[in-house]
């Protein structure tokens, strides 16, 4: 057993690299919100804010077999390394094919599937250009998902962190020079989402000069069964990034109904500034689940436990930070988006700030025992517990708190499903440590 010393030390070392990482990438999502709401205004957050779930599918694809796949890596990598030799390959090939099959059927039925994430009149237009632009990233973001999350367990988080920062800093430029410095507007934002997984593939690619790779890349035909595997141990992690997608569509179609445009718009802020804090949180998650899993697969139970001790203190500590830059500072951080001074999402984003991000301690825990469930083999307790946070007790909820306290009631609809999952969850993990440790 490593001493607690050197196991805080590690843990941190991962999550610094992770949440720079992934907050670096969610800044990205921010400046480009920025960048639309100058261009477009309240209607083009609303069309981005309707678009949005599609990101979730492509990223969701991603981690179902990244997370899954680079988790069987991890857990065979030193014991048995001859089992997962083209594991890798099989997954990047099959979800490359399966993205750019998805891209063509998104651009065939452009305007039936803008119509079904809530387009009217007034966005549908803009909704199907943006929507044929930016299916063709999505072979690229899947494939960029599952070499992030095979690099990392690799033992590379240092690159997928130089990976990120690469992509976003690039991609910011990219953004801004084909909205304004081309006028392309919408239609230029998401030209700039092609080049952004596509940067950070290019930089990941240097892992191959990496001493102490494992990864190989073999032309392989993916085997179903190797796909299903990781598939199960990533369901869990693609579940939450759906859930994302599937929260948006129904909160979306619910305030168009209780309001009008300029309360998804305000919602489209919210969901955007949540990118950012549950990135950090994430960044958390993603950098204990790699060790949590390694030490898992050597036996070392009470290393584990201590690395998860290590990722809630740091988690609670970032999630209390960000409540309360949120909470002080929520007005500037509103009119930041709001560029066309709209006293209607005004207004409606800052009831809806307050309420939504009570979660944010919540959510950060529901992240990293959801992965941390994935580290340590029990896929069925962490499937189950993405499907209630993201599904059976959510969507009720939105509906149910809407009927009783109008629009107040679907911004609370988040803080009351993240606590109900971390009493949950937290009773899950106490019991499968208490017997790993008896063991």
């Amino acid at each position: 057993m490593d001493s607690p010393m050197s196991i805080t030390k590690e843990v941190r070392h991962y999550v610094v690299r992770n949440v720079v990482a992934t907050l670096g990438m969610s800044m990205y999502v921010i400046i480009d919100t920025l960048f639309i709401s100058i261009a477009a205004g309240a209607l083009g957050l609303t069309t981005l804010n309707l678009v949005l779930p599609l990101f979730n599918v492509f990223n969701g694809t991603g981690l179902l077999l990244g997370v899954g796949g680079a988790t069987i890596f991890s857990l065979n990598k030193v014991m048995h390394p001859e089992r997962i030799k083209s594991l890798f390959s099989q997954l990047m090939i099959f979800a490359f094919t399966f993205g750019l099959i998805l891209a063509i059927l998104l651009n065939i039925f452009a305007t039936p599937v803008v119509d079904f994430l809530g387009a009217d009149d007034a966005t549908r237009q803009m909704a199907i250009v943006y929507l044929r632009i930016i299916s063709w990233s999505g072979p690229l973001y899947m494939v960029n998902y599952i070499a992030i999350n095979f690099i990392r367990n690799d033992g590379n988080p240092t690159l997928t962190m130089k990976a990120t920062l690469t992509e976003t800093l690039s991609v910011i430029l990219i953004d801004w020079f084909f909205i304004f410095g081309m006028g392309l507007k919408l239609e230029g934002a998401a030209l700039a989402v092609l080049f952004s997984p596509a940067i950070s593939l290019v930089v990941l690619s240097f892992h191959r000069k990496f001493a102490g790779r494992q990864l190989e890349w073999h032309w392989v035909v993916p085997h179903l069964r190797n796909i299903w595997r990781s598939a199960r141990l990533g369901v869990a992690s693609a579940l939450n990034e759906l859930s994302t997608g599937v929260s948006i569509y129904f909160f979306n179609h619910v305030l168009l109904q209780l309001a009008n445009n300029y309360a998804v718009a305000a919602y489209g802020v919210i969901s955007n500034i949540a990118i950012v804090v549950l990135a950090i949180a994430n960044g958390v998650a993603l950098g204990v689940q790699p060790l949590a899993s390694r030490e898992f697969g050597k036996h070392e139970y009470k290393n584990v436990s201590m690395m998860l001790k290590n990722g809630m203190i740091i988690t609670l500590f970032l999630a209390t930070i960000s409540f309360i830059i949120l909470i002080t500072f929520k007005h500037p951080i509103i009119e930041v988006f709001n560029t066309s001074h709209s006293s209607q999402l005004l207004a409606y984003a800052s009831v809806g700030l307050p309420i939504y991000f009570t979660s944010v301690f919540f959510s950060a825990l529901n992240l990293l025992f959801i992965l941390f469930l994935t580290a340590i083999g029990s896929a069925r307790a962490s499937f189950s517990l993405s499907i209630l946070r993201g599904y059976i007790i959510l969507l009720p909820a939105i509906f149910i708190l809407a009927k009783v306290a109008g629009i107040n009631g679907v911004w609370a609809a988040v803080p009351f499903t993240e606590f109900v999952i971390t009493c949950i969850g937290g009773i899950i993990i106490y019991q499968r440590l208490k017997k790993l440790n008896k063991g």
